[in-house]
């Protein structure tokens, strides 16, 4: 009588992970051209929320009515002797004021849906770290615009008549819009290293009021003291004013637009890695 011997079966133990193995299976690499893709896919998702949440555009609608025509028959005949002669000085300020208390409402709905989970998902996603971020950003172009436009039209009705002729409107509203968009990168920065959107908001406006009223916004620098005259000169919403009233009233591409275009390549360059890498480690 012969045995024979039936091997039994073994339960594998658990296979160690390789962290490596795991970093190159999480990590996703994509080509230019897909990431302007992800990044227009994003900004098609930004724009269709802001249809169905319309309250978004109450900033960009009722605040260029209201500054301009506040401040215009307010300030006008106190600093410039008549509404008509202020206006010139004042609707390019309105605009840069504009620019950025609309950008500034990028890092809080950034907090916001970064609260609620949202981020969460994409992180499972195979795309771009910058197309979340990017996304909204480039949606957030035609609240800039509107708003621009907005506070150009009430200027008009108003008794405003920019001598740079349309082109000279076109570009200072185009170097709006730029500035505005460039000037989100640092609110979206801000948005990813805040702990809540209500702290985004006080940061924001603690940065968004100094940098406003302490320039030539609204007033003459000549017309302050010496070391506030010295701080509004280097201030760079007062180079985005004087450019934008170069183009609105003479026509004329001045130093200013050009040092104007220089600031927003800098401050994207500047703070869209600061934001991107805040984010990836957020995820």
């Amino acid at each position: 009588m012969t045995t024979t011997t039936i091997p039994t079966a073994t339960t594998p133990g658990p296979r160690r992970i390789d962290p490596a193995d795991l970093v190159a299976r999480t990590t996703h690499h994509t080509s230019l051209q897909e990431t302007l893709v992800q990044t227009l896919a994003m900004a098609w998702r930004a724009l269709k929320k802001m249809r169905r949440k319309p309250e978004q555009f109450f900033d960009v609608l009722i605040q260029p009515l209201l500054f301009t025509g506040m401040f215009a028959f307010i300030f006008g005949g106190a600093i410039s002797g008549s509404v008509s002669e202020y206006l010139p000085v004042l609707i390019p300020g309105i605009l840069a004021q504009t620019a950025l208390t609309v950008c500034m409402a990028t890092g809080v709905q950034l907090r916001e849906d970064m609260d609620k989970g949202v981020f969460d998902r994409f992180k499972s996603l195979p795309i771009a770290r910058i197309a979340p971020l990017a996304g909204p950003m480039v949606a957030d172009l035609v609240r800039y615009g509107i708003a621009s436009v907005l506070t150009l039209l009430t200027g008009l009705a108003i008794g405003y008549r920019p001598g740079g002729g349309v082109l000279g409107c076109i570009g200072g509203v185009a170097l709006t819009v730029v500035a505005g968009w460039s000037l989100a990168w640092i609110f979206t920065w801000l948005g990813t290293m805040a702990r809540s959107a209500q702290g985004v908001q006080g940061i924001s406006m603690m940065i968004m009021f100094p940098l406003t009223f302490l320039s030539n916004a609204f007033v003459p620098a000549e017309t302050l003291p010496d070391w506030l005259e010295a701080f509004v000169t280097v201030n760079p919403v007062s180079h985005l004013v004087s450019a934008v009233r170069a183009l609105f009233n003479d026509g004329a591409v001045t130093a200013e637009v050009g040092w104007a275009v220089i600031g927003c390549a800098v401050v994207v360059a500047v703070f869209a890695p600061l934001a991107v890498r805040s984010y990836s480690r957020k995820m």
